[in-house]
């Protein structure tokens, strides 16, 4: 089965920590790129971070630059996003998705992506 499965949200004080983890099955990393968005219901997508498959380079929001880190494990077809001193204003549903190729990935243009997964709740909240 085609599918991208996200892990590891939760509820966390401002300044904490989360990884949030993207298992891809079906097919291979190798081929596409995979990133993170995030969205509340009712608003559009914003993209947060894109690794690119062709050659590893890594993108981000200006939101996120210098707190958040992607990074992809080849072996378990996997891709990961470190967060770090979150703030009130990270508090959203958080996607993982995927799409062939990477021209789409410096963007950070999450719409018309092949796989989107259900999504993660990160809450930053005292």
């Amino acid at each position: 089965q085609l599918q991208v499965v996200e892990s590891g949200g939760g509820l966390v004080q401002p300044g904490g920590s989360l990884r949030l983890s993207c298992a891809a099955s079906g097919f291979s990393l190798d081929y596409y790129s995979i990133g993170w968005f995030r969205q509340v219901p009712g608003k559009g997508r914003e993209g947060v971070s894109c690794f690119s498959n062709s050659d590893g380079a890594t993108y981000y929001a200006d939101s996120v630059k210098g707190r958040f880190t992607i990074s992809r494990d080849n072996g378990k077809n996997t891709v990961y996003l470190q967060m770090d001193d979150l703030k009130p204003e990270d508090t959203f549903n958080y996607y993982c998705a995927a799409a062939f190729g990477s021209g789409w990935c410096p963007s950070l243009n999450f719409y018309g992506v092949d796989f989107t997964g259900k999504g993660t709740l990160v809450a930053v909240s005292s």
